[in-house]
């Protein structure tokens, strides 16, 4: 979450009075996070998060991403829900924006996970990628393997401001990973794509809910649990907590067995999803505007990820068990 958007108190307003949610009691913008503006708005009856949806945000996902977070819920899933106006529609424009108030989830995200943490985040992971079985809408990953070259050509010669070789490692591992990937068949269905530690909620040690679905589409579901081991396994230094590791890929596996072909996939499906975060955290270090509330991240963090996993010759680095 972020704010590139300025909301005028006019114009919050008047958007507030689609609704039947009371009276705006306060209204304060979200800096975590990158993408989308993002305030929490408290109201007489209750709390919202309104997201004017910017960026890499395409306003035809929209119905998608929507009607992803009622489907989750209605089969148990806990997610925020998007809240319809007087006109029964969830969908409308704010400053420009397009803009949807989601319901507001109790707990808090956790900065430093533990095991436990990690083997509720694996059992929260599984329960998504079946809860999505059924889900009528499609929405191929523009954030697959496809993307990542034309990130990487948006940002070489720049990179250097980052790291001098950086635009040599990427174009050697973007010639690993194309051909790799494309030799992958492995099960498919909806996927988060994002779920970092500040995108689940905790009341104490238990999971209370998931937010921010607005990169989930169609792809590997081993693909979503890879991208869970980068955001949520991995130390302060860089190292790789293989307890951790395991917490989550046993937690996830006794509620979705992982098939054999997604193990062995797992070490190049890590590979995929540190390249991934690498350069979408490279080209917002060089595009943020200036002034936007974000927290700028580091991309070399990413870079670091990389490098353990090209090392990681089978899933037991991961802490996997046979």
């Amino acid at each position: 979450m972020a704010v590139y958007t300025e909301v005028p108190d006019d114009e919050l307003a008047a958007f507030v009075k689609a609704y039947d949610i009371g009276e705006v009691v306060s209204f304060k913008g979200i800096a975590e996070g990158v993408e989308n503006s993002n305030y929490l708005l408290a109201t007489t009856k209750a709390r919202f998060i309104l997201t004017l949806y910017e960026k890499r945000v395409n306003r035809d996902d929209l119905p998608f991403f929507l009607g992803l977070l009622e489907h989750l819920s209605a089969k148990g899933l806990t997610c925020p829900q998007p809240v319809a106006g007087r006109d029964g529609e969830a969908l409308r424009m704010l400053c420009g924006r397009p803009a949807a108030l989601v319901t507001f989830l109790d707990g808090v995200s956790v900065r430093r996970p533990t095991a436990r943490h990690c083997a509720e985040l694996g059992r929260a992971l599984a329960e998504l990628h079946e809860t999505g079985k059924g889900f009528a809408l499609r929405r191929p990953n523009a954030l697959s393997v496809s993307g990542w070259r034309p990130m990487a050509e948006a940002a070489k010669g720049r990179s250097q401001a980052v790291s001098p070789e950086l635009d040599a490692i990427v174009a050697a591992e973007l010639d690993h990973l194309e051909a790799t990937f494309a030799r992958l068949d492995l099960p498919k269905g909806v996927i988060h794509a994002d779920l970092f530690p500040n995108n689940v909620f905790f009341l104490g040690d238990r999971l209370s809910g998931l937010i921010d679905f607005y990169f989930a589409c169609d792809d590997a579901f081993a693909y979503d649990v890879a991208i869970c081991l980068n955001a949520w396994c991995f130390e302060p230094d860089q190292s790789f907590n293989v307890t951790k590791g395991r917490a989550l890929l046993s937690a996830y596996h006794a509620t979705r067995p992982l098939e054999p072909d997604e193990v062995a996939a797992l070490p190049t499906l890590a590979r995929g999803a540190a390249i991934r975060f690498l350069l979408t955290r490279l080209v917002d270090w060089l595009d943020t505007p200036a002034g936007a509330l974000v927290k700028k991240l580091d991309p070399l963090e990413y870079l670091k990820k990389l490098r353990f996993h090209q090392q990681a010759n089978d899933a037991t680095a991961f802490g996997w068990r046979p």
